[in-house]
């Protein structure tokens, strides 16, 4: 055999044992992109995974799309990409509601939130008001501190479902204060909001996202909010923390989080790409409008996140959940 020929047998042998180098990585995405919402179209985790696969898609030459797959808060759509390829081609819109709440009130949720995903990249998300109907005469969380304390009745109050973040914080709250609440679980926001404008129920526990417009328009009154500092929008509205509650700092937060094992060059330059995504101006200000908090943190920094919100709200939503039914 010619020495040339044998020269490129061996580089040809060499190639196919040495696998996929530094070039296959730089390669991604040659395909394609799903990312699953676990939730129906047109809440939160929706909102922010189309925003962000908008730009991913500028940014990187590719179509990001978005799949719902909602169901049992989040689970089904999360199992669904646990059991995936790590191959940089699926994803899930995870957060505080599927991979902290979730698992921890679901026996057989299918999946452990830490070992069976590579987490990437925290998107943000709105924080918890507390809110009243102008009919129940309160107008600060004092006031419905000393209302509910008079009273002989344990207070209602409405979530958008039991374990959600709104049903966390209000139990939360009421434990500080040793408040006998009466937790009224609604299917959705949505209702919930409704019956609560309509002054069926008096109190609600739900995201700013959900709230702000008809706090906006006089409809309900917001007693505090559980974001770090008071929205620039809304600078009459107190934070938990100002009035006595340091640790009740809270987000309704969404993130992005792959299959376990997902190679490391795929996950450093994914959210390194979704950090640049959140911080474009249009991205920024829908984001603004939705009071929703964004963070700009590593893949590790956003790991060790999820682990501690998991030490934080899985111990409490256990015991809600268990109290409740």
């Amino acid at each position: 055999m010619p020495a040339m020929n044998i020269r490129l047998a061996g580089v040809v042998l060499a190639a196919l044992f040495v696998g996929p180098g530094p070039a296959a990585a730089q390669e991604w995405p040659a395909r394609p992109v799903r990312i699953v919402a676990p939730f129906a179209p047109g809440g939160s985790a929706d909102t922010l995974g189309r925003l962000v696969a908008e730009r991913l898609s500028d940014s990187l030459k590719q179509n990001f799309f978005v799949e719902n797959r909602g169901g049992a808060g989040g689970l089904v759509g999360s199992q669904q990409v646990a059991s995936a390829d790590p191959d940089g081609y699926t994803f899930v819109i995870s957060g505080i509601a599927s991979h902290v709440i979730a698992p921890a009130i679901n026996a057989n949720a299918g999946f452990d939130p830490m070992k069976s995903f590579t987490h990437v990249a925290y998107l943000g998300g709105p924080p918890i008001v507390m809110i009243a109907h102008p009919s129940l005469g309160v107008a600060s969380l004092k006031e419905l501190v000393a209302k509910a304390k008079t009273s002989q009745e344990a207070r209602g109050y409405v979530s958008p479902g039991a374990g959600t973040l709104g049903n966390l914080v209000a139990e939360y709250w009421g434990r500080k204060e040793t408040i006998r609440l009466e937790h009224i679980p609604y299917k959705g926001a949505a209702q919930a909001i409704t019956d609560l404008i309509a002054g069926h129920v008096k109190v609600g526990s739900m995201t700013w996202t959900t709230a702000h417009a008809q706090i906006r328009a006089g409809s309900v009154v917001p007693l505090a909010v559980s974001s770090a500092k008071r929205l620039p929008d809304f600078p009459n509205v107190p934070t938990f923390k100002e009035l006595g509650y340091d640790d009740l700092v809270a987000t309704t937060w969404f993130s992005v989080s792959g299959p376990a094992d997902l190679p490391k060059s795929i996950v450093d330059r994914l959210n390194q790409e979704i950090i640049k995504a959140l911080d474009h101006p249009d991205v920024r200000r829908k984001l603004d409008q939705e009071a929703m908090e964004t963070e700009k943190m590593s893949p590790e920094a956003f790991t060790a996140f999820v682990e501690q919100e998991i030490g934080r709200w899985g111990p409490i939503a256990k015991q809600v959940v268990t109290q409740t039914q």
